[in-house]
Order: C-alpha cells, then sequence, then structure tokens
C-alpha cells in the first residue's frame, strides 16, 4: 500500500469534471469513466493542488471533523485505488 511519503502525478489521459460537488473522472485511454462522492472529489482536487500525499491528509484534517488516522487511511486507500486504476502514479 501507498505512504504518506508518496508523491503522486495525474497522467494527461485523465480528465476530471467537477458537476456540483461530485466529480466524473474519465481515462482517455481506455473510455472508462469513475464517479466520485463529493469526499472523493475533495480528496482529488487536494491531489491536483499538492503533489505530495502527506500534504493533502494535513489540509483534510484541518477541514474535517473526523480522526486523523480514519481520513489519513481513507486517503491511502483513494490513493491506492486511483493507482491501480491507472488515474495516478505513484513515487512510492
Amino acid at each position: 500500500m501507498i505512504d504518506l511519503t508518496a508523491r503522486i502525478t495525474i497522467p494527461e489521459s485523465v480528465l476530471f469534471r467537477d458537476l456540483d460537488g461530485e466529480a466524473v473522472l474519465l481515462e482517455t485511454v481506455t473510455g472508462r469513466y469513475y464517479g466520485l462522492n463529493e469526499v472523493g472529489t475533495r480528496m482529488w482536487s487536494l491531489l491536483q493542488v499538492h503533489d505530495e500525499i502527506e500534504a493533502v491528509c494535513r489540509a483534510l484534517v484541518s477541514e474535517y471533523d473526523a480522526p486523523e488516522e480514519l481520513l489519513r487511511e481513507d486517503l491511502l486507500c483513494f490513493v491506492d485505488t486511483l493507482a491501480a486504476s491507472g488515474l495516478v502514479r505513484t513515487d512510492g
């Protein structure tokens, strides 16, 4: 599993569209669409701004009233799922 020290990049083949707080990702090579809920959309938006997963985690902790450990686990699972689907690349 990916850890907080990993850096991510978003391939040019991945398109993002925000639809009133929820989002759709399109992987243009495969033509697959992925839907994100409100929290997933926020995580994705932060990943676009910060290439370090740890910085994204800090931002989430400051925004959400949830235990840091839970946010960290959810974020790492989210990034791991994105990486497995080819929607992000990681160095870790």
